[in-house]
């Protein structure tokens, strides 16, 4: 079955990736790295939806989202980087250069679509989302795992092999931690 890649302009389908069984429950929504931490902070409940919904209402899609016969599969997070606070901002994940880098900082693929491909199909569709917005450089910020298990709650920003089949390269160490896993910064030169 082959699995389509579209830039995340479908809200309904994010809700499907992200939304709560309560909706006046404050989960990630996939915000907590595009924010600052005040914002972050303030947004609860529902408003976290509705930046949400702001966000695949722009021109530029908050990343993309993977379908498999029709169904919505998963999700990567794909932005430039100068959007994304956390990392534009950071002290542990260093900048190596002036170029206006994108972040694919997030993958997440739905139960039962797990180990049939999406996540390749995610890295594929998402680099494909930057070079199509101008992107010279898309970075990853997977953890250095060493081929233990990662915690399912942070399998979130990958791993290196993960990134190194998709035709990353590791650029350099970072001081930032992820289920007691060093990250590393990975990159991938589309000029």
């Amino acid at each position: 079955m082959p699995i389509e890649v579209k830039p995340a302009h479908d809200f309904d389908d994010m809700a499907t990736m992200f939304a709560p069984k309560s909706p006046d429950s404050s989960v990630c929504w996939c915000l907590s790295w595009r924010l600052s931490s005040k914002e972050n902070r303030s947004l609860v409940g529902v408003a976290r939806a509705e930046k949400v919904r702001e966000l695949c209402a722009r021109e530029l899609a908050p990343g993309v989202l993977a379908y498999r016969d029709g169904e919505v599969a998963g999700w990567a997070g794909i932005a430039p980087r100068a959007e994304l606070h956390p990392f534009a901002n950071s002290r542990k994940i260093p900048h190596l250069d002036d170029l206006p880098v994108w972040s694919l900082w997030c993958i997440r693929v739905r139960p039962g679509f797990r180990k049939q491909g999406v996540t390749p199909a995610l890295i594929e569709g998402a680099v494909d989302y930057a070079r199509a917005n101008g992107a010279p450089v898309v970075e990853s910020y997977p953890a250095e795992n060493g081929g233990e298990r990662v915690d399912q709650t942070m399998a979130f920003v990958g791993t290196r092999s993960m990134f190194e089949r998709a035709g990353f390269r590791k650029a350099a160490d970072t001081t930032s931690v992820v289920g007691g896993f060093p990250r590393i910064l990975m990159r991938l030169d589309l000029r």
